[in-house]
């Protein structure tokens, strides 16, 4: 029986994972990305995360790949209301489609309805900062686009602690809609830009939050072991300097606390996420059903006080 958490003074509620979509017409076809959408629905979850921008760093791309590819499939099925659906806008799509002013914003999201083929969207997330826009009229346009029923709830990604910490007294101030969730980069390797003066805002604010880069691009499920191994995906260049001391301890432990749950590194990682505090639930990607499935054991694990001592001791920063 799968748990479900809520997202803090929302409707929202999501399973242990969130798929994260910008694998979807990049690394892997329409076809694949139907079946795997269909296998992550049929086991229980409900939450998928994509961003307007996906994917328009590969070639022949110009984005909105991913946000087109679930916009088909979402408009077979028939649970709806059942599905949340979080997509986000800010990055550089070109052209001068950038950040977070109030009218590109508004463009942005209708161009995302029309993208996922649904009349709302559950969470609009703002995908960086912009500091050349004032944050009160981000949040203005946020709240018309929530009163006219085209986005129900926001968030932020890849904000700072004092960013976040102006962006709610704003909203309380001008009884705006404000923020529910952060999205940050955060895993068991990449845990300093999160913990600390971030995560006790998120706490204070009480966001929920959905780490990205969960598995640190593939590291943490042990696909890769050396250097030789980086030629494995077209990710694999993003960490060849992991390979060092506390790398190797890291994985040391994954491979030993998954052997006795008799589950994968990858599950374990992201179980080690969700006994964080703030943690709603980790973004993760798959590119098959079969690496889906051993992602959603997750959602079976319960590690123990001293299975997450461990994994904190090896993992702290040296």
């Amino acid at each position: 029986m799968l748990k479900f958490k809520s997202v803090p003074n929302t409707e929202l509620k999501t399973a242990p994972l969130i798929f994260g979509g910008n694998v979807f017409g990049w690394t892997i076809d329409e076809k694949t990305s139907f079946q795997i959408l269909n296998a992550f629905i049929d086991k229980g979850f409900n939450m998928i995360d994509t961003a307007d921008i996906y994917s328009r760093w590969a070639p022949g791309n110009v984005g909105g790949e991913s946000e087109k590819i679930i916009g088909k499939w979402l408009s077979d099925v028939k649970s709806r209301d059942k599905i949340i659906i979080a997509t986000k806008a800010g990055m550089d799509m070109g052209e001068g489609k950038v950040g977070l002013k109030a009218a590109y914003l508004k463009s942005a999201v209708e161009q995302s309805l029309r993208n996922l083929k649904t009349d709302y969207i559950d969470l609009f997330q703002s995908h960086q900062d912009d500091p050349e826009t004032a944050q009160d009229e981000t949040l203005r346009a946020y709240d018309e686009l929530i009163q006219a029923g085209k986005i129900r709830y926001i968030g932020a990604s890849n904000f700072t602690a004092d960013r976040l910490q102006e962006a709610s007294e704003i909203a309380r101030s001008q009884q705006l809609q404000p923020y529910r969730t952060l999205q940050p980069y955060y895993n068991l390797y990449m845990r300093e830009k999160f913990e600390g003066e971030l995560q006790n805002t998120c706490a204070e604010l009480q966001l929920a939050v959905i780490p990205y880069f969960s598995l640190e691009s593939g590291f943490l499920t042990g696909k890769y072991r050396s250097t030789a191994d980086l030629q494995k995906s077209i990710r694999g260049g993003r960490f060849a300097n992991h390979f060092n001391e506390r790398g190797m301890r890291i994985l040391s432990a994954l491979d030993a606390l998954s052997a006795a749950h008799n589950t994968t590194p990858a599950a374990i990682a992201l179980a080690w996420l969700l006994k964080q505090e703030t943690i709603l639930a980790p973004i993760a990607s798959a590119t098959s059903v079969t690496q889906l499935n051993e992602l959603l054991a997750v959602a079976d694990i319960n590690l123990n006080t001293d299975e997450i001592r461990l994994l904190n001791l090896v993992s702290a920063s040296s």
